[in-house]
């Protein structure tokens, strides 16, 4: 009758070890679940706070480009007058200047030939 006693009382330790160990995964399964469940409710209220600041920063960012896009154009815009403006005061130099003209015009050209010729001498030394 005492081995018959021992083994019952295995069996109950062992019952009872079993019933501890899962109420223990139970518990630390809850509390896992209640921690991730905190987690996703802090992420979702980063999310709420920071989606209008990244909208913002967004907007920002187009208006910017939109302005750099503008100011471009509007340069480009008065370097096409500009040159159009010296194209017409050249064109009324030579009609009124027709001589002087065509001299300017020789000594510009003989002066880039002879820059043009150095270069290519200096290229062939070196």
């Amino acid at each position: 009758m005492f081995a018959g006693n021992t083994s019952e009382q295995s069996n109950i330790l062992a019952d009872g070890a079993a019933l501890s160990a899962d109420r223990a995964i139970r518990s630390t399964q809850r509390v896992a679940n209640e921690a991730l469940d905190s987690l996703a409710v802090s992420v979702q209220d980063i999310r709420h706070q920071t989606a209008p600041l990244l909208n913002r920063a967004n907007e920002r960012a187009i208006a910017l480009a939109r302005r750099g896009v503008d100011a471009v154009r509007d340069g480009s815009q008065q370097l096409r007058e500009r040159a159009l403006r010296a194209s017409d005061s050249t064109v009324g130099y030579i009609k009124d200047e027709p001589v002087k003209s065509v001299l300017i015009a020789a000594v510009a050209g003989a002066t880039l030939f002879a820059l043009a010729s150095l270069l290519v001498r200096s290229r062939d030394r070196g």
